[in-house]
């Protein structure tokens, strides 16, 4: 039997990709776009951080979940989140609190660096880090393969753990708008691969999951790629004038897990189409992607960024 029609999402969206040279920065610190009216994805600007992480708010009628609190000082990302759930709280009536949940996809500290900023927030709890804290905070008991629902009264998510990248990575499922948020695990992009092997079951089972629940959008925390096929951008990058967007398609997320079966038992850096995975920390990745890195730099601090095209 098919699920109740979904809501429709608006991806179309130009987002801010950082400014060419560090003396002419343009872009707010905040990119704060409503997919649809209880689903908000904020960027973090690259002139602040060339991590530049996407951060998903779920709103529902008693409570929301933040995924994320981005590569920075979080008082920006609180006032803005604030700010989002008094207006979508105007309107409710009685005295019962509207609690906010600040849960991570993972806890790499490009996602968990504004945490302190939430602290203090009345109603509001800050799940820990690692995989303890997550398996006690959503109640798993079969860590990764068990599917534990969160309801956010009059909408359901469904999280489920996928390690790989790190142990204690998580994704969200939110079947309202056939939104399926996979952190660092798949997105256009670099994917650094921890543990191959618990990455190549992370892969089987996303797939067989969005198949199964007809997801119509994947969403990962980043992009690096250029438009370019194969051709991303170098790490540590303040300037991606050239970007696709960050939502894959679950056909993408298949092609993407026939690629990592290529290559996962070979260390190294290994490039498709829209995805580049890297196995391993030995120097077949490090070294060429530091190298890459410090050339990119100097042509943003130099301001040559813009006189080129994406590369």
């Amino acid at each position: 039997m098919p699920g109740p029609e979904k809501v429709p999402l608006d991806t179309d969206v130009a987002w801010i990709h950082g400014s060419p040279s560090p003396r002419h920065l343009s872009d707010p610190p905040l990119q704060v776009h409503h997919l649809a009216p209880d689903t908000v994805l904020v960027r973090q600007s690259k002139d602040l951080t060339y991590e530049a992480p996407f951060i998903l708010l779920l709103l529902g009628e008693d409570r929301a979940l933040l995924l994320d609190t981005g590569a920075v000082d979080g008082a920006e990302l609180r006032a803005t989140v604030d700010r989002l759930v008094a207006n979508h709280t105007a309107t409710r009536t009685g005295d019962t609190a509207y609690d906010l949940v600040v849960a991570h996809t993972h806890g790499h500290g490009d996602h968990v660096a504004g945490d302190a900023a939430f602290a203090d927030r009345p109603h509001t709890t800050v799940v820990g880090r690692d995989r303890t804290d997550v398996v006690a905070h959503f109640g798993f008991t079969d860590w990764p393969s068990e599917v534990v629902t969160v309801d956010l009264g009059g909408r359901s998510l469904e999280v489920f753990g996928i390690p790989g990248h790190h142990a204690a990575s998580i994704a969200v499922h939110d079947e309202r708008t056939g939104l399926l948020h996979t952190g660092d695990t798949v997105y256009p992009g670099r994917i650094y691969v921890e543990d191959p092997t618990a990455l190549l079951d992370t892969l089987d089972r996303l797939v067989a999951f969005a198949e199964q629940r007809g997801v119509e959008h994947v969403l990962g925390c980043h992009v690096e790629m250029t438009r370019r096929p194969g051709r991303d951008y170098p790490l540590g990058s303040r300037y991606q004038p050239d970007e696709p967007s960050p939502f894959m398609t679950v056909d993408r997320l298949r092609a993407a897990r026939d690629a990592f079966r290529t290559v996962a038992d070979r260390p190294g850096i290994h490039r498709f189409d829209d995805i580049v995975f890297c196995v391993g920390t030995g120097p077949r990745v490090l070294v060429p992607l530091q190298a890459r890195a410090l050339v990119e730099q100097v042509r943003w601090r130099l301001g040559l960024l813009a006189r080129r095209p994406s590369t």
